[in-house]
């Protein structure tokens, strides 16, 4: 009877060492890792309702930013961040900006990536 409650115990402990490094690799967080946005997300808009700057300084300050996210899935949903920005980049109140959000959790959501094009005569050309 003791073997098995030992044995009981050692895969207990085996499971609570092993488990969250596998779950770290494609659990919660998807591929994109522990507290992005997810495996799938969807596009959006976010109306910002509110920004709060920090004190001014260089470089960089924090902004809180609220507002209401419009996507496919989604409808009305206010949402917060705290973000760093650069000094004078801070969205104003009104602004529509182009955001990605999680499908399971609209709360994780980021700015949508930007794609500048390329310069011409950057790409390399075959005669």
């Amino acid at each position: 009877m003791w073997e098995f409650a030992v044995l009981l115990l050692v895969v207990g402990g085996l499971v609570l060492l092993v488990g969250p490094r596998i779950m770290g690799r494609r659990g919660p967080g998807g591929s994109r890792g522990r507290g992005g946005l997810g495996g799938q997300t969807a596009p959006g808009t976010l109306v910002v309702t509110g920004v709060s700057a920090g004190p001014d300084s260089d470089g960089s300050q924090f902004v809180t930013i609220t507002g209401v996210i419009n996507g496919p899935t989604v409808r009305e949903q206010e949402v917060y961040a705290r973000l760093m920005m650069a000094v004078g980049t801070a969205p104003t109140i009104g602004q529509l900006m182009p955001i990605v959000y999680s499908t399971k959790n609209p709360e994780k959501w980021g700015f949508a990536p930007t794609h500048t094009p390329e310069a011409p005569g950057s790409a390399t050309e075959l005669t």
